[in-house]
């Protein structure tokens, strides 16, 4: 993929102040686990005794709850976080309809604030010691009219987790992510990837080879698997580490 293949912004993208040590966490796809993976990252961090915050700069599908719209996802990693500021921080533009955010703004006559999906992050500043950004969707995600989740992760500028279902397909998944990662504008720094048992597949074969097969055919680290149902990973990881690295790598 290249840019030419598609419609990147031609805009830099507006300044805003930020958390200075983050993780921005994407999928291969939807449903994928991804903010599974991701509550499981922000309860190991305060369980480490740091202040998380935790940021998804939109969200579709989302409840109703009076009159007020919630992403019961940003609900459910703001409590994981302890309910750090408020939920409304948390996720800043919810909408609706289960389609992509720009079109579910526009089901609501609305649309998707580009500059708010960034400067949103800066009410972050100053409450938390690590930043936890979860995406909508795969890295080529319509996120707004003109963008795609890939021009977040870029300008965010943190190091990216790539959440993937343990499942056959997972690798060409992976690896397809991970070249659009590398070749988006600049490119987008991939700290590492998390294989997640999103579902129990006991007759799928490749759940047994998939990892191995993964960390043989690039370089990035399979960093944690997640199987069906657990409540932590296969083993320590520390993601404040992996989110200082990418710090000291800029």
């Amino acid at each position: 993929m290249t840019q030419a293949s598609v419609n990147t912004s031609e805009y830099p993208a507006p300044e805003f102040e930020k958390p200075p040590i983050g993780l921005f966490i994407t999928g291969t796809d939807t449903e994928v686990g991804k903010t599974y993976a991701s509550i499981l990252i922000v309860k190991s961090l305060v369980a480490a005794g740091y202040r998380v915050g935790v940021y998804k700069p939109t969200a579709s599908d989302c409840m109703t709850d009076g009159k007020v719209v919630v992403s019961e996802d940003a609900l459910a990693l703001w409590e994981a976080a302890g309910q750090p500021l408020s939920v409304n921080q948390v996720c800043p533009q919810p909408f609706r309809a289960p389609l992509a955010p720009h079109l579910a703004a526009q089901v609501e006559g609305k649309r998707v604030d580009g500059d708010l999906l960034r400067q949103g992050i800066s009410d972050w500043c100053g409450h938390c010691d690590i930043m936890i950004v979860e995406g909508a969707g795969g890295l080529m995600s319509p996120i707004s009219e003109d963008e795609f989740v890939a021009d977040l992760a870029l300008d965010f500028g943190y190091p990216m987790i790539v959440v993937a279902p343990n499942v056959l397909g997972v690798i060409n998944q992976t690896l397809q992510t991970l070249i659009t990662a590398a070749c988006f504008r600049e490119g987008i720094d991939v700290a590492g990837i998390v294989l997640n048992d999103a579902q129990s597949f006991q007759d799928d074969l490749s759940m047994g080879s998939n990892r191995e097969e993964i960390s043989s055919r690039t370089r990035i680290p399979v960093l944690a698997h997640l199987n069906y149902e657990a409540t932590e990973f296969d083993g320590a990881v520390d993601w404040f580490a992996i989110a200082t690295d990418g710090l000291q790598s800029e």
